[in-house]
């Protein structure tokens, strides 16, 4: 008898674990039971659909030769049963049955199964707001929505939108419609952008980009009502503190784990709220595997459960699920969450823990901003890029990351947390045989170079501190010194302006250091903070006690 394999969703996990299970067993009997109209859809590229770079939504589910991925494809190709339109409303665990409703006929059945997958995704969260039955209100969960916002992004009495969160999917959406030529405005009720992702200094860099770039940030406020027309088409939104005209909205304020099915037929669901699974991808009944955005997952820094839906995780989930469904045992250890995305000329990028989420977990730890240029300085398309890395000072390991900036961020990011991975440190980091021309990296690659200036501090070499903890000492009304070491030329292109700073540039701080009083703090920086820890390094040899750098230097300050 045939190994009948049963896969409760459509889209990324349930597509990929059917694809891999035919590959590894061609007598099994696999079905697929899809509620929506789409199969195996690239969920990720719709903001790119939206703006026109993607042409036609069926690209999002065509194959890399543009066949669409339809129940025909999955028919004739693979020889996978692949039912859409069709609900799965309970598993009977005792009978190893699914019963199904076909939601255009309304006819209900079972599908008996050997082993079921539980790929059920998860759904856009819509608060209640008052007014949010008005029209042009959408969610991206799904190409028809995407679909349904680029007709009325384009309409001509569409001129601005509002879009509620400041997360992953409220960043992309922004620059899809500031590219559209829309005036936008971000909603976000934390104080800062992608509150989970980036720590404050990284969002309001972020945040000081955005605004350049004409986009209206309300962060730390609320919506509450929204208004309409006489058409009942929405154009204003009032949050807790102002009024927001907006001739269409996007709710992108996160999603929630499709659970229900799972917990209806009594299996586990984990801490976060997730469906709990083991290493292998099983639920707490061996014959049932999850995967996707419906599961949490185990985090590889901390150990613990997490919920960190992403379609990179889903594919991956698919792939060991049809191993083990086909009598494999292929463990999946845990995520990173390792995000990345592109706004603007802008790109932004982390993986594993902020410092605020390492500190409150009580690990000892050791930060540094480093600034710099993705390619060696003097080659013409350098373009800056600025790297937070966040390590464990105790034994060096690497906690987390975050970069952002217009260069090249991707291949660091990865290098990051491939080195995470594998439990690696700081000194690990810097000593990777990374590859090496002008045109890629600087001789001593960005990322090393942050994870050098971890192993001075570490080490008691580099004293620094943070562009926030200056900034908050001057609106406190400390005494200390500010010490500006570049050049004069530097000087003319922008600077601090407060009675602290003092101008001697580097070349001559050995010769003037007389003029910097031993009794008051000093904290030097410079244009991106090296010249500022070479000034911190004279000052200790010239016997100075109370002596640090500005992290990140005039790069890194927001103010």
């Amino acid at each position: 008898m045939s190994n009948r394999i049963v896969i409760i969703g459509g889209v990324a996990t349930g597509p990929k674990a059917a694809s891999r299970a035919r590959r590894r067993d061609p007598n099994a009997e696999i079905t697929i039971i899809e509620k929506g109209n789409l199969l195996s859809y690239a969920g990720c590229g719709m903001p790119y659909f939206i703006v026109g770079d993607v042409k036609n939504c069926d690209e999002l589910m065509c194959t890399p030769a543009g066949v669409v991925r339809n129940s025909t494809f999955f028919q004739n190709v693979k020889d996978i049963k692949a039912y859409t339109k069709t609900l799965a409303q309970a598993i009977d665990r005792e009978k190893k049955e699914v019963k199904v409703i076909d939601l255009l006929s309304n006819e209900s059945r079972t599908i008996p199964y050997d082993k079921l997958v539980i790929a059920t995704g998860s759904t856009h969260f819509r608060p209640p707001i008052e007014g949010s039955e008005l029209n042009r209100i959408y969610t991206l969960g799904h190409p028809d929505e995407a679909i349904a916002i680029q007709q009325c992004a384009n309409l001509e009495d569409v001129k601005s939108v509002a879009v509620f969160g400041g997360g992953l999917i409220g960043m992309e959406v922004t620059e899809a419609f500031v590219r559209l030529g829309l005036e936008v405005t971000v909603v976000e009720m934390i104080d800062r952008l992608l509150p989970k992702l980036l720590d404050a200094e990284i969002s309001a860099y972020l945040a000081k980009y955005l605004r350049s770039q004409g986009i209206k940030l309300r962060l730390s406020e609320k919506a509450i009502k929204l208004e309409g027309d006489e058409n009942n088409n929405v154009r204003k939104v009032i949050t807790d503190k102002s009024e927001i005209s907006a001739d269409m909205i996007v709710t992108a304020i996160g999603v929630r784990p499709n659970v229900e099915l799972a917990k209806n037929a009594g299996l586990k669901i984990g801490e976060t709220g997730a469906i709990w699974v083991d290493e292998y991808l099983r639920t707490s009944d061996p014959d049932i595997y999850a995967g996707g955005d419906c599961v949490e997952n185990t985090h590889l820094v901390t150990g613990k459960k997490v919920y960190v839906p992403l379609g990179s995780t889903a594919n991956k989930h698919g792939r060991i699920i049809g191993d083990n469904v086909t009598g494999g045992s292929e463990k999946f250890n845990g995520v990173l969450g390792t995000t990345i995305f592109k706004i603007l000329d802008y790109t932004v990028g982390c993986t594993g823990l902020t410092e605020r989420y390492a500190r409150e977990l009580g690990y000892n730890v050791v930060t540094c901003i480093a600034p710099g240029s993705d390619v060696a300085h003097y080659y013409p398309e350098s373009a800056l890029i600025l790297i937070k890395l966040v390590v464990n000072k105790d034994n060096g390991k690497i906690l987390g990351a975050q970069m952002i900036g217009p260069g090249d961020i991707d291949k660091r990011l990865d290098v990051v947390a491939t080195t995470m991975t594998y439990g690696g440190t700081v000194r690990e980091l810097a000593n990777t045989d990374l590859g090496y021309a002008p045109p890629y990296s600087s001789a001593i690659d960005m990322v090393a170079h942050a994870a050098n200036i971890i192993r001075n501090k570490i080490d008691g070499i580099a004293k620094s501190i943070t562009p926030m903890e200056v900034k908050a000492k001057m609106d406190a009304g400390e005494d200390f010194i500010l010490l500006d070491v570049r050049t004069p030329a530097e000087l003319i292109k922008n600077k601090i302006d407060d009675p602290r700073v003092k101008y001697i540039p580097l070349g001559a701080l050995r010769s003037r250091a007389n003029e910097l009083p031993k009794d008051k703090e000093i904290i030097a920086f410079c244009a991106i903070s090296l010249r500022g820890y070479e000034a911190q390094t004279i000052l200790d040899g010239l016997g100075f006690t109370n002596v640090k750098f500005m992290d990140g230097g005039l790069a890194a300050w927001t103010y």
